[in-house]
């Protein structure tokens, strides 16, 4: 077996404990030993991206019980694609915290660690309930960094998010006792064989766990009608914690991407996709109400967890299509929202602590100390998110929009995403004269220079025109990872003797 499957789990595991164990270390040495766990699992991550390119699906039996028994890690290039994006995405917003975010509470650098863990072991599992497992434990410290630093706002907002996930939790397990009682096992790829081989009488309630398990997946993702709780939890949390939650409605799609191309796919027989027929509009509404949210906000951070679920929107509307070429084209669209939203909730920080009381409302303020500076930064982020060339986020629409054939889904699509644009374009158009342009005459004495937050938002942001400097290379490897998740014969051969690397 390959160890190095495991570490993307053990190495956060390991800092989170040492991190409360050693609470009296003191500032300097626990950023110092936080940012050194993040650093490896960045390290770690992309040599597992380097060797996930062999094109095969790798085991890691733990204890050495083969699957369908046990617990497994299972990676493929998805897992590792998805591996490292949270790492970059962990290693910038670790280094913003490290301004002194991480100093409003206690044990942030902890909770951030297990919050990794957690994420991590959802993209690697390979059953169903340690999938709920790691979906707890992230749940847990995305909880306590929520609330991390205080305020009637974040203590509002985490209290509706964490009953709706309790809710969600409630039902994830509903599902599994149902699908466990009929197939007799969680492991993905041993569901993929049962439920393919199920009876007509097995069949519905085999499609009813399925269903429960959209609407567990779809509060994740925070997809219509699912999406109430995340503007004011995004809006609220500090600025580090709200650029790693970027990544947690990701948790939701791949989660979705994998359960719904594994156990339901096409070889599900009468329960063959079953998701796709309800993924469709509801991709377009999500995809129309983010955008009318984002027009709405009051504020900078709202403006930007809105355009998280038009990202969201945008994501399934590319998985519902099906193909090979729209999962590709999603899964490129995907690592871009990641990192361009995560920026963006930095800068947004950047710029509401140079305008005193006012903060991040759209609301006449003082001028900015970095005006030109901050400017150029939201230009540059607005210009990759609403999906305007050059940059990362017209590439990524492009190629969702050139993987549709000539059909219904092409004339309802196209006008959806283009006039989503439009209107995404308006929102920052309208918050960039509002900050920059709509200004007193006076600079804020309080306001200070951040090198440290700059360099991780201009760490975040460059990650985008390296996104189409590299397209090429990125685009075969998706398109590899895409050909490979529709290949339901190399996922069922782990089953075999011998066929758990």
């Amino acid at each position: 077996m390959n160890h190095a499957l495991i570490l993307p789990v053990l190495l956060p595991m390991f800092a989170g404990s040492l991190l409360l164990l050693g609470a009296r270390l003191g500032m300097p040495a626990t950023r110092r030993l936080s940012l050194l766990s993040v650093g490896l699992q960045v390290a770690v991550s992309a040599w597992l991206l380097v060797q996930a390119g062999d094109g095969q699906v790798q085991v890691y039996a733990l204890g050495d019980w083969r699957p369908p028994f046990g617990i497994v890690l299972m990676f493929d290039r998805l897992s590792a694609l998805m591996l490292f994006i949270t790492a970059l995405l962990a290693l910038f917003s670790l280094l913003y915290a490290t301004r002194g975010d991480d100093t409003r509470g206690s044990n942030f650098h902890a909770l951030f660690q297990f919050q990794l863990m957690g994420i991590n072991g959802a993209f690697l599992t390979g059953d169903l309930f340690n999938l709920f497992v790691f979906f707890e434990i992230l749940l847990i410290a995305s909880y306590s960094l929520l609330l991390h630093g205080g305020g009637p706002e974040r203590a509002k907002a985490g209290l509706h998010y964490v009953v709706l996930n309790l809710v969600g939790s409630s039902f994830f397990l509903i599902a599994l006792g149902v699908l466990f009682g009929i197939a007799g096992t969680l492991n993905m790829a041993d569901l993929a064989v049962k439920v393919s081989e199920a009876s007509a009488d097995q069949a519905p309630l085999l499609g009813a766990a399925g269903m429960l398990l959209l609407v567990v997946f779809g509060l994740k993702a925070a997809f219509l009608p699912l999406y109430f709780w995340l503007p004011r939890t995004y809006a609220s949390a500090t600025a580090p914690v709200a650029a790693l939650f970027a990544i947690m409605t990701k948790v939701g799609i791949y989660s979705i991407l994998r359960v719904y191309t594994l156990i339901y796919g096409a070889e599900a027989g009468s329960l063959a996709n079953m998701a796709l027929d309800w993924l469709w509009p509801l991709a377009l509404l999500t995809l129309a109400v983010g955008v009318i949210g984002a027009l709405a906000a009051t504020s900078l951070q709202e403006l930007i967890a809105y355009l998280v679920i038009v990202s969201v929107g945008t994501l399934l509307a590319g998985i519902a299509i099906g193909t090979p070429e729209a999962l590709s084209a999603s899964l490129y669209y995907l690592i871009h929202t990641t990192w361009a939203t995560g920026a963006l909730f930095l800068l947004a920080d950047l710029i509401a602590r140079q305008r005193g009381v006012k903060g991040g409302l759209l609301l006449q303020g003082p001028a900015l100390l970095q005006p030109h500076v901050l400017g150029a930064l939201f230009f540059i982020g607005a210009i990759a998110v609403v999906g305007l060339p050059p940059l990362s986020g017209f590439l990524g629409k492009v190629l969702l929009l050139h993987a549709l054939q000539p059909g219904p889904q092409a004339v309802l699509l196209w006008p959806v995403i283009l006039i989503g644009s439009l209107g995404s374009l308006i929102a920052f158009s309208r918050a960039g004269s509002t900050l920059f342009w709509r200004t007193g005459l006076t600079v804020l004495g309080s306001a200070e220079r951040d090198g440290k937050g700059l360099l991780a938002c201009v760490g975040l942001l460059l990650l985008s025109p390296l996104l189409v400097a590299f397209a090429h290379p990125v685009l075969e490897y998706l398109e590899a990872t895409a050909a490979q998740l529709h290949d339901l014969d190399l996922y069922r051969q782990i089953l075999t003797p011998g066929g758990a690397a």
